[in-house]
This record gives C-alpha cells, sequence and structure tokens, in this order.
C-alpha cells in the first residue's frame, strides 16, 4: 500500500500527465488533497478526459494546462498560466518525455537517428525540463517546494530505446544535479529513474524484450506506473534533506 501525505493547501504541476507515470503521480497527490495541474499537449483529447476524472475520482482541484513543452514559448505560458490557476506552486514533476520513435534503434543503427529525431528528444526530454523548472522557480522558491524529473536507466548504463534517448535522460540526471545547486536552499530538485514500466508509452516492445526484462529483474516484474509514482510523491512530500538525487525504480534490473 502506497504510503500517502496531508498535501492539503499545496498545488502540483505534472507534465505530461493525461497517462502513465504522469497520471498515477497526479492521482497520488490528488489523493493527499493537493491541488493539480496537468499538462497536456493542446490537441491531446486524453488531457480533458484525464482532468474529468481525477477530479471524479478524487474531488480534489484539478486544472488543465495544455502546452507543448518541445516549444520555448508554448512551455513557458503553460507553466506560468498553470500556475495562475493553481494560486500557487508547490510542487513540480517533469515527466513529460517522448522515444522519438515506435520501435528501439539499436547502437549500430546509426543512420536511423536523423536530425529530426535529435531535435525532437532534446527539445522535449531536456530543454523541456529546464524551461519548466526556470518558468516555475519563483513560485517554488516562494513555496519552499520541490521538482521532481522523470529520468531512465537509459540515462545511467542501459540501451533504452535508442542511444539518443539515453543522452537526453543522461542529461536530465546531470541537470538536476545542478538544479539543485541552482535552486538550493529554498528548493530541492531530484529524479527518478526507472526501469522497464508498463504504461501508454510509444515504444512497441517485442514480446522477448518484455520477457527479458521480468527475467533480468531481481523482483521478477516490471514497474507499474504507481511504482515510479510512489517514490516521485516521496520526493516531493517527505525526503527533506535529500537534494540532488537520482533514485533508480527498477525492479533490480541493472543491479
Amino acid at each position: 500500500m502506497s504510503i500517502t501525505y496531508d498535501l492539503k493547501g499545496k498545488a502540483a504541476l505534472v507534465t505530461g500527465g493525461a497517462s502513465g507515470i504522469g497520471f498515477a503521480t497526479a492521482t497520488m497527490l490528488a489523493r493527499g488533497g493537493a491541488a493539480v495541474a496537468i499538462n497536456h499537449l493542446a490537441d491531446d483529447p486524453r488531457g480533458p478526459e484525464a482532468v474529468a476524472k481525477l477530479h471524479a475520482m478524487t474531488g480534489a482541484k484539478v486544472v488543465s494546462a495544455p502546452g507543448n513543452v518541445g516549444d520555448a514559448a508554448d512551455c513557458a505560458g503553460m507553466v506560468e498560466r498553470a500556475v495562475a490557476d493553481l494560486g500557487r506552486l508547490d510542487y513540480l514533476v517533469n515527466n513529460a518525455g517522448t522515444p522519438a520513435t515506435r520501435t528501439t534503434i539499436a547502437p549500430h543503427e546509426l543512420e536511423r537517428l536523423t536530425e529530426e529525431v535529435w531535435h525532437t528528444l532534446l527539445e522535449v526530454n531536456l530543454l523541456g525540463v529546464f524551461r519548466c523548472s526556470k518558468a516555475a522557480a519563483p513560485a517554488l522558491k516562494k513555496a519552499h517546494g520541490a521538482i521532481v524529473s522523470i529520468a531512465s536507466i537509459a540515462g545511467i548504463n542501459h540501451a533504452g530505446s535508442s542511444m539518443a534517448y539515453g543522452a537526453t535522460k543522461a542529461g536530465v540526471i546531470s541537470l538536476t544535479k545542478n538544479l539543485a545547486r541552482g535552486l538550493s536552499p529554498e528548493v530541492r530538485v531530484n529524479a527518478v529513474a526507472p526501469g522497464a514500466v508498463d504504461s501508454t508509452w510509444m515504444i512497441e516492445w517485442t514480446n522477448e524484450q518484455r520477457a527479458n526484462s521480468i527475467e533480468n529483474a531481481l523482483l521478477k516484474r516490471r514497474c507499474t506506473p504507481e511504482d515510479i509514482a510512489e517514490v516521485v510523491v516521496f520526493l516531493l512530500a517527505g525526503a527533506a534533506m535529500v537534494t540532488g538525487q537520482t533514485v533508480v525504480v527498477d525492479g533490480g534490473l541493472t543491479t
């Protein structure tokens, strides 16, 4: 059973919050009493659906925060509007991300790593984290809040969906340390590095890949979005002396 926190009076923005890890995190925050802004792409119908569903489930204040974190102006405006709608901001979850491919790209398949793939990955996965954190920093400092960004074991020592994806997630881990330095002492900044997760992700994993991720994990199962969300919420609402760290949550897959 997940640990719950009394989050009444707190407010959180979760990017990419309409599904998967993002929605699981938004749900745990709302169940604790926090007001939540769910970021999603403006043309994604899952966004309004997630907002309505979460409000119905928890009774918490839940607002829509449409915007593309991969676009500098759009991202900054989205964060500013979300903070205004919530009235304050205590927690930022940088969850929005993309693999920029439907199938894995092996390390030797360099020709598949086009300029477009690199551009998309860098804009969304790395620059999006910085943009959101920068835009949210004044409100987070005022609230003495916290940031948690979703990295990946691909950013540590795992192939992941592609070497380009892994490079952006390694960047998130480095950025986490430096944002912790830059926003201290008012704001704590940490990251979570998930392993294989059963969620509505864009990669079409083969049955063999899925089986291997279970067999090679010490706990003999894949993570659920709730497994990751539990650690995210702990780093936001608890862990008062933890900052600049990346917590691996992979069931022992990389141990």
